[in-house]
């Protein structure tokens, strides 16, 4: 067997294939074009030249060779391209990504430690994982916030947590375990992590206490406890996340719905409503809906009976006009996962972002993926997105995440997540960049090319993970808690793993209980100047605010980064010209973008941060649908939002026929509107850059950011 020295000093196996595929993808767009006789020769001489011990197996000495004989060859075209991918190649090893101002106070703000260098940086996060810091300099690979900024901290006894999100217990219906979760959530943000809590178990507005109160005051009115309990702890570069969510049978869901339609209540705070089949089938038919709940301890039953129609056009008009509550459709969640087979395990929330469903205790370990990294030849005719990369990218992402939760399972601020985290070994690898990467293929995001090759993308990822995952347990063996009766017994496992995948799972089980996820990454695409999440290109263009040397604001336009690199590359000064490839979160359909995440739902086994961006002009009929369409097609999670809408100001977008208003001012956030246009202000920076990302909205000014 031939082995080949990596540039780190690792040994592999040598591959011939990886020269095959390097010289084809170099003929790529040459001038005489495409040469697959020519890739395999040079492959087959390469691998005469180490066996005769012509040259030196390392990685250095064979792609001078290669080089050499390509220039030797009739084919100087391929060996120009070919030269210019190694210069190319090595430009990133040396480089620190080329940051911007907006990339760099990211980087400064929230990731850096101290004064480390860069390279400091790589080497602290990566945690002695060669592969992952070779995919973290190359940009095609990213963990998530938490582990880029406390990594190795502990070290230095400092307090920290490599997980984003948790799920608490959800509060048992008494008063001790209400303020038990108090104390849980302020020590788990004390940490740094978001969370999730669940409130249907509390028992319902009027109901009988044993205390001089009588009756309860619901459970709507403990919220206002978890949102001050957030608003109280500081966590460095971002502020704590909260999800509150409550079933949709719960008697108290109408005020629950409603909560947020004052703007000074529950402000530090998403909150979703836990939907089931039942009820919206209910919806469809305009039939009645049962409310109940039975309280444990005097068995006393709380029965509400709803025009289940009404009930969810409250809903909907509550997310046209005030952007929440959120929807989860919890049969979608409940019953499409890898456990949903296994009686024992159940999800007890969902993180703040909601593309984590999580058991009481479970963890948010996150990493993703930049799809835009593995398109050749970019913006061409002949630009094909590199599939065999990718898959080997997932697996080694699996081992990056995997070593991440072993290192920090003594980190975790609560006994119940480090038990959680042991027993399910949840992680949630997920990508970046989609927008990103339509665009160099010259496909249009939303259109039937672009689901087709999400499809692709998106089945290849979850094999190759689950394949890692089994890899990984034929190593260390599998979760504490796994099952193989009910895995294999599971439709998500049933339906999308292919049949030699499924052999390594039956011969070894995998290693963890959840895997893919996509997250909204509003901070680290940013960094990376990418798209967010699953989320188109927001916007062309946005404003952007400096002050002069006589201290003077002045206002210009500056390009997102994927259309800017296309006119200058397309010698473009008009935004006009742009081709139609440029589709925005505000031009996009509805159901182009339902169908973008419908179809990665299909191979992520956890959920997806989602939300739809839309027009001041939608009407209350247009989301309804919109919801309706979504729980159709099978999707775990989703929110609109409407610019200019009463919870408004995360943007700044023309409005022609919309009214002026008066200035409104929040705790931490400070609206404008004048004539034509809306502003928000950063509370950071003072500046009207932010957009919403996902289930995020960030400054593309100074990288200040918050859960929407």
């Amino acid at each position: 067997m031939i082995k080949v020295s990596k540039r780190d000093g690792t040994i592999e196996k040598f591959d011939k294939r990886k020269i095959f595929n390097a010289v084809y993808k170099s003929s790529i767009n040459s001038k005489f074009g495409t040469d697959i006789e020519l890739a395999h020769a040079i492959a087959k001489m390469i691998e005469e030249k180490i066996q005769n011990k012509e040259i030196e197996a390392t990685v250095e000495n064979i792609q001078d060779e290669v080089e050499d004989l390509l220039m030797s060859s009739n084919r100087k075209d391929i060996a120009k391209k070919y030269i210019i991918y190694r210069d190319r190649r090595t430009e990133i090893r040396n480089s620190k990504w080329n940051m911007d101002e907006l990339q760099k106070s990211i980087w400064k703000n929230k990731y850096q430690y101290k004064d480390e260098s860069f390279n400091e940086w790589v080497a602290r996060i990566s945690g002695g994982n060669p592969k992952i810091a070779k995919l973290i300099r190359e940009r095609k690979f990213l963990f998530a916030g938490r582990i880029l900024a406390n990594r190795g901290l502990y070290r230095d006894n400092i307090k920290v947590t490599y997980s984003n999100c948790y799920v608490l217990e959800p509060p048992e219906d008494n008063i001790e375990s209400i303020f038990d979760t108090a104390k849980n959530l302020a020590r788990t943000f004390s940490y740094g992590g978001g969370v999730g809590i669940d409130i249907s178990k509390l028992r319902p507005n009027g109901a009988a206490v044993h205390n001089a109160a009588k009756t309860t005051s619901g459970a709507v009115s403990f919220m206002d406890l978890y949102s001050m309990t957030t608003g109280l702890i500081g966590q460095n570069g971002r502020r704590g996340a909260l999800m509150i969510s409550m079933d949709i049978s719960h008697p108290d869901i109408e005020e629950f719905i409603d909560v947020k339609t004052d703007l000074e209540k529950i402000t530090k705070a998403n909150i979703s409503v836990r939907i089931s089949d039942e009820f919206m089938e209910a919806v469809k038919n305009k039939e009645t809906y049962t409310c109940k709940f039975v309280v444990e301890a005097t068995k006393e039953e709380i029965i509400k009976e709803v025009n289940a129609y009404d009930l969810f056009m409250k809903l909907v008009k509550n997310n046209w006009d005030y952007a929440e509550p959120g929807m989860l459709f919890w049969d979608n969640i409940s019953k499409y996962h890898l456990l949903s087979e296994d009686k024992k395990f159940k999800h007890d929330g969902v993180n703040p972002c909601a593309e984590e469903p999580l058991p009481a205790g479970g963890s948010c370990l996150l990493g993703s993926i930049n799809l835009s990294e593995f398109v050749v030849e970019p913006f061409t005719d002949n630009a094909i997105f590199d599939m065999e990369k990718f898959k080997a990218c997932v697996e080694d992402c699996i081992l990056g995440l995997n070593e991440v939760l072993e290192e920090g399972l003594s980190l975790h601020p609560l006994k119940q997540q480090q038990k959680s985290v042991s027993e399910y070994r949840q992680i949630g690898l997920g990508v970046m960049g989609i927008a990103d990467m339509l665009i160099k293929l010259n496909i249009r995001y939303g259109s039937k090319e672009s689901i087709n090759l999400c499809n692709e993308i998106s089945k290849n990822m979850l094999n190759s993970a689950v394949k890692k995952s089994a890899l990984l347990s034929k190593e260390r063996g599998p979760f504490e808690k796994y099952n193989e009766e009910k895995v294999f017994k599971s439709p998500f496992f049933i339906n999308n793993i292919n049949e030699d995948v499924k052999e390594l799972v039956k011969k070894y089980g995998i290693r963890n209980s959840q895997i893919l996820t996509i997250p909204p990454t509003g901070s680290i695409s940013t960094m990376l100047g990418i798209s967010g999440g699953i989320e188109p290109i927001f916007n062309i263009s946005y404003t952007r605010k400096t002050e002069t040397l006589h201290s003077q604001d002045v206002y210009y336009k500056v390009y997102t980064p994927i259309v800017k690199e296309y006119m200058n590359l397309k010698d473009i000064t008009d935004e006009n010209e742009l081709p139609d490839i440029f589709v925005t979160a505000m031009s996009l359909k509805p159901e182009e973008r339902i169908d973008m995440q419908g179809v990665w739902q299909k191979h992520i086994d956890a959920s997806i941060s989602s939300t739809i961006n839309l027009p001041y002009e939608v009407t209350i009929e247009d989301v309804y649908n919109i919801y309706m369409s979504a729980w159709e097609n099978k999707l775990k999670g989703i929110t609109v939002y409407r610019d200019g809408c009463e919870r408004s100001g995360v943007l700044l977008n023309d409005k022609k026929d919309k009214k002026k208003k008066e200035e409104k001012i929040e705790k931490f956030e400070e609206y404008h509107i004048e004539e034509g246009h809306e502003k928000f202000i950063c509370p950071e920076c003072g500046n009207e850059s932010i957009i919403p990302t996902g289930g995020c909205t960030i400054c593309l000014q100074c990288g200040y950011s918050k859960c929407n």
